[in-house]
């Protein structure tokens, strides 16, 4: 008979009442040396780098899979970030924290004050924030198009629709990704849209709920490729002009898809915290407030919430930075917002 020993009471009640906290994913060393840079290109079959997209797309998935309750603050980060980074590549001063202060801090309902570099975020956020399966229907390509400042043509829009449609239906991974940018061009659109619509393919084709932006912040992305639209054209047509092209698109999106991993293990590890602490947080609709701040990138102070007043979510919020749950992120005595 083999003995041992028994676990002390003690010992027992702080495994039964410790939080739950799901495993963190992480990309392996392995695959970390094995995404190909600007650099390495040159000397790599496409079929190779494709490879290795696919698995980081892989190691992506699994987080996308596990559904966190965080997965929605997750996502409007990548946003900002992607919104960032469109700004930047427009010509335009503002950074992270200017597009979060003119989308948070617009008056409810009063859409154009958010300004030409606020309404890229919302283009962006909109692509976080919307079921995959609605992302790509003529009304949404529209409006995103509005958001980006693109001149538009009901009809081309139509056209681009049905195009994408057969993209997200017939091509494999490295012909969809490539056509997403071939199809945005060959309608005149920027490359920034090009990285919209392959976000919203590749969660299509994965069946997420929703997509996860990840090439809007990438700036290394090959040469543009204008191709002229004919009436015999298909979706995807020669790149002979750019033949690294793919390579370079594959490339971005590997590294994005880390990048990606890597913003989840962190905010996994904050939201932890929140989650921890809730218990310890006696003010009304203070559920609603963790839920919000789980749910979204930021949080303004002054947001209603039913059952919370203004001075009752400021105290909240100050409780919670104390706490070691959330961070201000605007870094102002007012206007404050805060954020996992």
């Amino acid at each position: 008979m083999i003995l041992r020993p028994k676990p002390s009471p003690r010992h027992y009640l702080t495994l039964v009442s410790a939080p739950s906290i799901a495993p963190t994913t992480t990309a392996p060393a392995w695959l970390r040396r094995a995404v190909p840079d600007a650099q390495g290109l040159a000397s790599k079959h496409v079929e190779d780098v494709a490879l290795v997209v696919g698995a980081a797309i892989g190691a992506l998935d699994a987080v996308v899979r596990r559904q966190e309750r965080w997965a929605g603050a997750w996502r409007q980060r990548l946003a900002l970030a992607a919104a960032a980074a469109t700004a930047k590549q427009a010509g335009r001063v503002e950074d992270e924290n200017a597009l979060r202060d003119a989308v948070l801090l617009t008056r409810p309902g009063v859409f154009l004050s958010v300004g030409p570099a606020g309404s890229m975020l919302l283009a962006w956020r909109r692509l976080a924030g919307t079921p995959a399966e609605k992302l790509l229907t003529e009304a949404s390509i529209g409006a995103v198009l509005d958001d980006l400042g693109l001149r538009r043509d009901d009809d081309a829009v139509g056209e681009l629709s049905d195009d994408l449609r057969q993209l997200s239906a017939s091509m494999g991974m490295v012909d969809m990704l490539t056509g997403a940018f071939t199809a945005a061009e060959r309608y005149g659109f920027a490359r920034t849209f090009g990285c919209w619509l392959a976000d919203a393919l590749l969660a299509q084709r994965l069946g997420w709920s929703h997509a996860v932006p990840l090439l809007g912040a990438e700036a290394a992305l090959g040469t543009s490729v204008r191709p002229r639209r004919s009436a015999a054209s298909s979706v995807v047509t020669e790149i002979e002009a750019d033949p690294e092209r793919p390579k370079s698109l594959l490339a971005a999106q590997a590294r994005a898809a880390l990048r990606a991993i890597d913003l989840s293990a962190e905010l996994e590890r904050r939201a932890e915290r929140l989650i921890m602490v809730a218990p310890k947080l006696r003010a009304k609709a203070a559920d609603m407030v963790v839920e919000r701040l789980l749910s979204d990138d930021a949080v303004v102070a002054s947001e209603k919430i039913a059952g919370m007043s203004d001075r009752g979510l400021r105290r909240l919020f100050d409780r919670l930075v104390e706490l070691g749950a959330v961070r201000e992120l605007s870094g102002r005595p007012t206007f404050r917002i805060y954020g996992i």
